[in-house]
């Protein structure tokens, strides 16, 4: 594969209960993802057919599951968490995924807080190519 396409997804928000302190979880705020996925879409404009693609749709709801699910410390491990999911399709070869925090308890005025993780699909061992 010379090159990959993307699928991107930008600006899913979620009501979520991360942070360090103990108020951003008893309180909660809204975090806003941002999915860039790399693999081929070649037999998806071919086929026109959605089983030949990822389901941004289906994606969405397993990310917002991860942002309203368990707590995390940082959004950091949250970025991390979400990149895991992007990489369950075996058709993903690599995802960079932001996660902002507008509401973060900085006393600054500030517009945003954003981690983003750059997660690349593993190589496959040749005994789980021959198995």
């Amino acid at each position: 594969m010379d090159f990959l396409d993307e699928i991107v997804l930008t600006g899913l928000t979620v009501f979520g209960r991360h942070g360090v302190y103990a108020h951003e979880r008893e309180e909660g705020q809204e975090f806003t993802v941002d999915l860039r996925l790399r693999l081929s879409l070649e037999q998806a404009s071919a086929s026109d057919d959605v089983a030949d693609t990822v389901h941004y749709g289906e994606l969405a709801e397993r990310v917002a599951a991860v942002v309203a699910g368990e707590p995390v410390n940082l959004i950091e491990t949250l970025a991390e968490r979400i990149a895991a999911v992007a990489l369950d399709d075996r058709r993903v070869q690599q995802v960079s995924v932001t996660v902002h925090k507008p509401h973060a308890p900085i006393p600054q005025n500030f517009a945003d807080v954003a981690v983003t993780v750059h997660r690349t699909r593993a190589p496959e061992s040749l005994e789980d190519i021959t198995a």
